[in-house]
């Protein structure tokens, strides 16, 4: 599964006005090879460790770490002696000077899930480490059994699996590993679901190794939520927490958790509805204290018709948000946040889109084929493996809203990022990546410009001013960004997959 990492964003906190900053930005590419034709190859950025930058590569040839570079020049392409054929999943954890490699792969009628240490030269430290096994029976398994978390810190490793018992509960297995592939602890916990509509989500690890996730349920088959738990298993305990949310007969829209490490929170935001298929109204959002065992600061914050101005683009003002999905949920160390939401919906010949059947039907554009992942931006609908596409579908990433709010819910500053992207039938180049870099956030994506795309920048500051950055410098002719896919590297570094020729390849930007 392709792992998305967005850097810490402390630094929005910093009042730095840079509109007199003069911006500078290289881009150096890497070469592309024949053998990455990108239809048959499956590419992962691990990051920079050491002095390389290390990228993973799945084709027919076999699978591959290759090593780069500061300038994107080869260095060497290891071949993975150690994988077997049948692998049904990898994922990485990058630290300063080596990474793990958490691998799965099917034998006759188990899977089998192994760690194993790596260092900055992409070759094993260590034999493999066995983690679990699970008896599957001799058919082939078409999906991963088992999930990997990390923490912020990389302090924690987190590897689960979920079964269902006859009852229909679900039943956490859990492996908490450290940075050297030791472990800490293993749990066997059962979790009741209630309801055949009742989903997992937002899986997340603290520093401290505590895991987090959502449990909610939704109203009918393809409706809003009409419940919704905050769970809770501390590092070393085999019990969860299980912390019901208040809704006051509301609805609400998939819901985004992110950690407040120092402060020790569980921050959460959501959209709301007054109807099971009703119009965006606002945010739900607020924090639970882990230490105090509590809930802080959760409340409804109803949308400004001024807002919904700006946001509705052709549509009605009470449906200006219907087409928004929240992206990112950013805590600042002051108690407030930061949010962004992209404007996304997809067209088709033979079939009305709306927000509900897209979120959780089973026909259709749905890409929930796991209850336990059914954010329209989880790691299953983004990943890069598969280059998202549907036939005869038309897809659209629109305007996108960055909203900050105090830390006692009350908007502070709103800005719109106005873009109009689509394609057809692939939406590999559309959206958005984030780059931190210590003084602004930017804004990375594709804009159509006579039948191509112009890669732009644009620069928005910790008080909400956005402006756009000069053409990024060393933009060739022939290459095709796909900037949803990057992962930035170091403080002003991100490296993101481009397509030359049909050929998949790397471009790195020095901000």
């Amino acid at each position: 599964m392709y792992m998305k990492t967005i850097f810490p964003y402390a630094a929005i906190l910093a009042l730095v006005l840079c509109s007199s900053a003069a911006w500078s930005q290289r881009v150096t590419y890497s070469q592309p090879l024949r053998q990455d034709d990108y239809r048959n190859t499956e590419v992962e950025i691990i990051g920079k460790v050491g002095n390389n930058v290390l990228v993973y590569k799945n084709n027919r040839a076999g699978y591959f770490i290759s090593v780069f570079d500061q300038d994107m020049k080869p260095v060497d392409n290891v071949l993975l002696k150690f994988l077997p054929s049948r692998v049904l999943n990898v994922d990485f954890v990058a630290y300063p000077d080596h990474f793990q490699i958490i691998y799965q792969y099917q034998e006759k009628a188990y899977v089998y899930c192994y760690g194993i240490q790596m260092d900055a030269n992409g070759r094993p430290t260590t034999n493999p480490v066995f983690i679990d096994s699970s008896k599957v029976g001799l058919g082939t398994v078409k999906a991963k059994i088992y999930s990997v978390l990390h923490s912020d810190d990389r302090s924690h490793v987190l590897v689960y699996k979920i079964n269902q018992d006859n009852h229909y509960n679900n039943v956490f297995y859990t492996f908490l590993y450290g940075p050297q592939l030791n472990l800490i602890n293993n749990s066997r916990l059962v979790l009741p679901m209630e309801s055949r509509r009742t989903f997992l989500s937002n899986f997340l690890l603290s520093n401290d190794g505590r895991f987090v996730f959502a449990k909610v349920t939704r109203a009918g088959n393809n409706g809003n939520l009409q419940a919704a738990a905050l769970v809770v298993k501390p590092p070393e305990t085999d019990s969860f927490t299980v912390k019901p949310l208040q809704l006051q007969g509301k609805y609400l829209d998939e819901i985004k958790l992110k950690l407040d490490n120092p402060g020790g929170k569980i921050f959460m935001a959501s959209f709301y509805t007054h109807q099971r298929r009703g119009n965006i109204e606002g945010l739900y959002s607020g924090a639970y204290d882990w230490n105090g065992d509590s809930f802080q600061d959760l409340k409804f914050i109803p949308f400004s018709d001024d807002l919904k101005a700006s946001a509705r683009n052709n549509a009605s003002l009470n449906a200006a948000f219907n087409n928004y999905f929240i992206r990112q949920l950013v805590v600042r160390s002051d108690g407030g946040f930061l949010l962004t939401a992209e404007s996304y919906y997809t067209t088709s010949g033979n079939q009305p889109w709306n927000r509900w059947n897209y979120m959780y039907s089973p026909w259709g554009f749905s890409p929930y084929a796991s209850p336990y992942y059914y954010s329209p931006f989880s790691p299953w609908y983004y990943s890069p493996y598969s280059w998202n596409g549907n036939q005869g579908t038309r897809y659209h990433y629109d305007n996108v809203a960055i909203l900050s709010y105090d830390s006692k819910g009350k908007l502070e500053w709103s800005n719109f990022i106005n873009k109009e992207q689509y394609d057809d039938d692939n939406d590999a180049f559309l959206s958005y990546e984030i780059v931190n870099t210590s003084n602004a956030l930017q804004f990375i994506y594709n804009e159509p410009f006579r039948r191509a795309y112009l890669v732009t920048v644009m620069n928005v500051t910790p008080n909400g001013k956005l402006s756009k950055l000069p053409t990024l410098r060393g933009l060739d002719q022939g290459f095709e960004w796909m900037p949803r896919y990057g992962r930035q590297i170091s403080a002003r570094q991100v490296v993101i997959p481009c397509i030359y020729r049909n050929y998949i390849c790397f471009a790195k930007i020095d901000f």
